[in-house]
Order: structure tokens, then sequence, then C-alpha cells
């Protein structure tokens, strides 16, 4: 049954924060179908990839991927649970080897509490902490020094705005997008710290911001991060995230975010 509204999404996946993310309120091109107890997202252009993000027991998954693919075309990804996108690769073949990551999010209902440690403490520094403006060009100069692999990049289709943090002297030292959101999840990537600048919690402050910002608008947050980057997975925990390992996978070729 393909599944025509975001709520219907919802009540399918059983409010599954990342296959809510992926229906992206249903905005166009976006589709969706259920059976049994699978369900599959179908997303161009989301976090830079058409993704066809899954969720559910495996040989219902491959069904509903087996008769959505001639619609979708070769250059979706499958995207869902670890397990399953590899068991998936031993169902459906010409499916590329997963690519693990993880998934982290607050859960339903983060309200404004995402960001706990002394949220306040950016509320009593107006002006060194916020959403930039007009700062395109420093966010590219920052990125380009201290991740240069960033999927979210100034000017991206899906990228709304930049979360930032000067230094004393008006440099600025640390960032965050709040990327490829929808209306029921806020989603931030593009996190960075300038190397001259780590250790000194910036990326935290920055990040505390953003995730209080974007749960008071959306009601929840998530992100993605790589699995071996603990020290930022320990400051996402800290400030309410929890994980869960997850997998990309081409349906086709060799697997790529």
């Amino acid at each position: 049954m393909e599944l025509r509204a975001a709520e219907q999404v919802a009540a399918a996946c059983e409010d599954d924060t990342l296959l809510v993310w992926a229906a992206q309120g249903m905005r166009g091109g976006v589709r969706a179908w259920t059976l049994g107890e699978a369900v599959a997202v179908a997303s161009p252009e989301l976090n830079r990839r058409d993704r066809l993000t899954v969720r559910g027991q495996a040989s219902q998954v491959a069904a509903v991927v087996r008769l959505a693919l001639p619609e979708l075309g070769p250059s979706y990804r499958l995207l869902g649970d670890r397990a399953l996108i590899v068991e998936l690769g031993e169902r459906l073949p010409g499916t590329g080897p997963a690519r693990p990551f993880e998934w982290m999010d607050t859960g339903p209902d983060a309200g404004g509490t995402t960001g706990g440690e002394g949220a306040a403490a950016d509320g009593a520094d107006p002006g060194r902490v916020g959403w930039l403006e007009g700062a395109e060009e420093e966010v590219g100069a920052l990125l380009a020094g201290a991740s240069p692999s960033s999927w979210a990049v100034p000017g991206l289709p899906g990228v709304r705005r930049w979360a930032g943090l000067r230094a004393a002297g008006g440099a600025l030292v640390a960032t965050a997008a709040d990327a490829w959101s929808c209306p029921q999840v806020g989603f931030v990537a593009g996190v960075a710290t300038d190397a001259a600048h780590r250790g000194r919690g910036y990326a935290r402050r920055v990040c505390r911001f953003a995730f209080a910002a974007l749960a008071a608008e959306h009601g929840r947050v998530a992100l993605m991060v790589d699995s071996d980057n603990r020290a930022a997975i320990g400051v996402y925990e800290r400030l309410g995230m929890r994980g869960r390992p997850v997998a990309a996978a081409t349906m086709g070729g060799t697997a790529d975010g």
C-alpha cells in the first residue's frame, strides 16, 4: 500500500524518528509504501543522496524494495538499521556492502529541553553563539580547514542556516548547520571547530544551542555521525541524544553514505 501523508508514515513506522525524518513531511518527490510491518520511504536529494529508508522484517522489506525499485531507479541507496541493511544485502542481488555509521536523536517531544548541561549559559552570552547571517564565506572557509568532508556546506540545497560561535576577536571558530530538517524533525549537520580552538568545548556549545533551537521548533532533533568518532558521540550523548547503529548501501555498487 502506498502512503500519501506524513501522518500515515508515522503511524506505519510507530513514529520511528529515522523514517519520519526520511518522509520530510511528504514534500514533493517523496514516496512511501508499507507491506505488513515493513515501511519504505523514498526521498530524493536527502542529505546529498537519493535515499530509500527502510524498517521492518527483512523478507517484507525486500519485497517492498523489489516493487519500488523499478519506479525509483538505480540512484537510490538503502538506509536503515545496520542488521537489516546487512540482511537485505544477502536478499537483494547487486546490493553493495553496508557502510556503517550512527543515527542519533532526542526521541519525540524533546521540546525545548534538549541540551541540559547548563543550557542557559548560551542565553547569558548573546552574540557569541547563535544563528549566523551573511557568513557563508566564513563558514565555508572554516569547513574547508576543519572538516573538508562535511556533508553540509553553504549553498547546498536543504541546508537552511548555520549556527556559529565567535572567539573574542570576532573570528568564527565553531559551526553547525540546520540542514535537511522537516516539520517533525530538526536535523543537524556540518559540525566543525577550528583546529586551533579545539578542546575548549566550543562544538558542544554550538550543538547545545542548535539542538535546543531545533527541538523547540520541530519537537525532536537528529543527526548522523561516524561510528569511530567517539569524541563527537560523547558530546551528543551528554546533550541528550541517543544512538542506534545504522548503515547505507547502494543497490548495485559500492556503499557510499
